[in-house]
């Protein structure tokens, strides 16, 4: 390359004035107004959003012509099949980068959602989807638009058919709270009801609902709401699976835990220094961790009596966040977290040291879930900026960024849902994406 050519590209770039952006297309300076003006919309947050929607735009457009680029240099399948013939990849290292090349090639495919009411689909946003353990079904809460929420099931078991299809199932007599926690419950069976924490009004409200109000089969004869107590606004909830603290759910609040039975009605309350915003129940022990406003991560073993103070917190870890998820991996030894400064962490529970940290993610002030399929070895998150990130879980790499298909806001945050069966011991692969009032499956074959 010519020197005098690059010299002269760098006297080009335009130095930053205050109060004022630089056009490179118009090649002139134009002045920034704050952004409430309404008569000049040229503002630093309109700037930022033009430049990211065009990224946005590009970036779809590169997935429609499949011009992905490989995860890592020089990975195909070829190369891999070759490499394991060889004896120079073991059975899991083939395996796990097989599924990253799964994850590139994943392509977006819009699903209709049909519903025996047809005004349930397709007319309010999504806002929050949550499967049950074997995928078979999705909760959705959905935004309705004089406010509150809309709560209804998704059946997945249309999912493997050629036409792509879902049935969506809503109930109207629990509708119009808002929510801002959802966890399937195994009372009866498993995924057998719901637990939600949200908000009437002030205070907030705890409800335990039959998954049953939400099935198309015998209307007439459905069970009621199992419990429902009022508390201060509640931001977390997890059900514990554990046979030691049978019948039990926890709810994270302002400054406190409380741990419920459900059947004997006995609650237990932990009075914590912050806000709970995250909770997830160990399985193998009666044991919750909580992550909190603060950013600090402790487990409770909800065996233990109330206490005064706070001598009953077992393990504590600390985020510079606030945290606002937490996912125990399968052989509870590793604990993964998520913040409000876009920091994932791996911690090794028994030497309370963050041992991995996967980078790309992006968060300000949202409660964002993380999605961790060990079986295929992959963690997914969606960000703040609606882009739907895939690391790989051995080595923190960053195997694909998803641009959302609709213009990124606030409102309009994808929800999604991972797994190997989607619809069952038999459903079909893939990644769920519900965004705004459309859902869309990511093909994973």
């Amino acid at each position: 390359e010519d020197p005098s050519s690059s010299s002269s590209t760098q006297n080009s770039v335009a130095p930053e004035l205050p109060g004022f952006y630089y056009d490179p297309e118009k090649n002139r300076y134009f002045r920034l107004l704050p952004g409430h003006n309404n008569h000049n919309p040229l503002t630093k947050d309109s700037i930022q959003h033009k430049v990211m929607e065009c990224k946005r735009l590009r970036l779809l457009e590169e997935e429609e012509k499949q011009n992905q680029k490989a995860t890592r240099a020089g990975l195909n399948s070829s190369v891999l099949l070759q490499r394991r013939q060889l004896g120079l990849l073991s059975s899991t290292s083939y395996c796990r980068l097989v599924h990253e090349l799964k994850v590139n090639c994943m392509q977006r495919r819009k699903i209709e959602i049909h519903s025996p009411d047809s005004s349930v689909a397709g007319t309010n946003n999504f806002k929050i989807i949550v499967a049950d353990v074997a995928c078979e079904r999705i909760f959705t809460v959905n935004d309705v638009e004089h406010g509150g929420c809309k709560y209804g099931i998704i059946n997945l078991s249309g999912l493997g058919k050629e036409s792509l299809t879902v049935e969506m199932y809503d109930n109207l007599y629990f509708t119009n709270r808002k929510v801002n926690s959802v966890c399937w419950a195994s009372l009866t069976h498993p995924d057998s009801h719901l637990c939600l924490m949200g908000i009437a009004e002030t205070p907030g409200c705890a409800s335990l609902l039959p998954a049953s109000l939400f099935s198309s089969t015998n209307p007439g004869d459905r069970p009621g709401m199992l419990c429902s107590f009022k508390i201060s606004t509640a931001w977390s909830c997890a059900w514990c699976l554990n046979p030691q603290a049978d019948n039990c759910f926890s709810t994270g609040l302002t400054r406190r835990v409380l741990v419920t039975n459900v059947v004997t009605g006995h609650r237990q309350t932990f009075g914590t220094s912050s806000d709970v915003l995250a909770q997830q129940f160990a399985t193998q022990t009666p044991v919750l961790y909580n992550g909190c406003r603060s950013g600090e991560i402790f487990s409770i073993d909800v065996r233990q009596r109330n206490r005064k103070g706070q001598s009953w917190k077992a393990t504590r870890l600390f985020h510079g966040s606030a945290v606002t998820s937490l996912h125990l991996m399968e052989a509870e030894h590793y604990l993964m977290a998520a913040d409000m400064a876009g920091k994932i962490k791996l911690w090794d529970l028994r030497t309370t040291k963050c041992v991995k940290q996967y980078k790309g993610h992006h968060n300000e002030y949202a409660l964002l879930p993380l999605h961790v399929n060990e079986e295929e070895g992959l963690l997914i998150a969606v960000g703040q900026d609606c882009y739907t990130r895939i690391w790989s879980l051995q080595d923190a790499h960053l195997l694909r960024t998803i641009p959302s298909p609709h213009p990124s806001s606030k409102d309009a945050i994808p929800s999604v849902v991972f797994s190997s069966r989607l619809g069952g011991s038999r459903g079909v692969p893939g990644l769920l994406m519900a965004v705004k009032q459309d859902l869309y499956h990511f093909s994973y074959n």
